[in-house]
């Protein structure tokens, strides 16, 4: 039996990474999926691995007329939701005193400020019974250099996680957090940084982790399946540390 017949799910920053893993997933457990994204080149290959049953919208999470363009129209294609995954998110490393004003604002606004309007604005649709999963970050109980504005948006949504769940489940909504440790996803990539030094830092964090590797997409999306479904009908308010050890460390 499908964990997910007769579903239907919204899956932001769904183009890649582990949103991608998330949506082929939930579509193979039966539900039928919605994705977003902001590349243009990422979301014509998800279109292809996910097929026309998808839905797929290039939708800015920290654009407030992006949210309301992209809830207008998927109200016209599915009359209700019964899982949303807020999993978009962006990370600009830079020490303290190189952090511009916009690039502060920028990281706010997707990771933290589109988190809360997107699911404020997916109200209408939730159905009881629903379930709803924040992607976070070990960052937001570990100290990370670099990436003090990506820990701080993560850790806020912890909270959000926690408060929220709390003002919703008395309409029977659930929502749980998945923390991901280091995963092998196309963001490492967009860093910016030189090959060498990608690999260089990849191979010192993997050095590090008691697992000896990075986790890979499908591994944290098996978690948000799990959190999705109602296998875990009594958890409320969660978050699951899926980092292969490095935050015991």
């Amino acid at each position: 039996m499908q964990r997910l017949h007769g579903k239907t799910a919204l899956i932001t920053g769904g183009s890649s990474g582990i949103g991608l893993a998330t949506a082929q997933l939930f579509q193979a457990e039966g539900a039928r999926v919605a994705i977003t994204g902001r590349s243009a080149e990422s979301l014509e290959k998800a279109r292809f691995l996910l097929g026309t049953d998808a839905l797929i919208y290039c939708s800015d999470s920290g654009s407030p007329r992006d949210i309301d363009t992209l809830f207008a129209d998927l109200g016209q294609h599915f009359d209700g939701l019964d899982l949303l995954v807020l999993n978009a998110g962006t990370a600009s490393p830079a020490p303290l005193q190189a952090v511009s004003e916009a690039a502060f604002d920028e990281a706010l606004a997707i990771n933290l400020k589109g988190v809360f309007f997107t699911l404020q604005k997916s109200l209408p649709l939730l159905r009881a019974g629903s379930s709803v999963v924040v992607t976070t970050s070990i960052t937001n109980r570990l100290g990370s250099p670099n990436f003090s504005v990506y820990g701080a948006c993560k850790a806020a949504l912890r909270s959000l996680v926690a408060s929220l769940s709390l003002e919703l489940i008395p309409q029977k909504i659930r929502i749980n957090a998945v923390s991901p440790g280091p995963i092998s996803t196309p963001m490492f990539d967009r860093l910016g940084l030189p090959p060498e030094v990608s690999a260089s830092i990849q191979n010192e964090i993997a050095r590090k982790s008691p697992s000896g590797r990075f986790g890979v997409p499908d591994e944290v999306a098996r978690t948000i399946l799990f959190l999705a479904s109602d296998e875990a009908s009594y958890i409320v308010g969660q978050e699951i540390v899926v980092d292969g050890g490095m935050s015991l460390l």
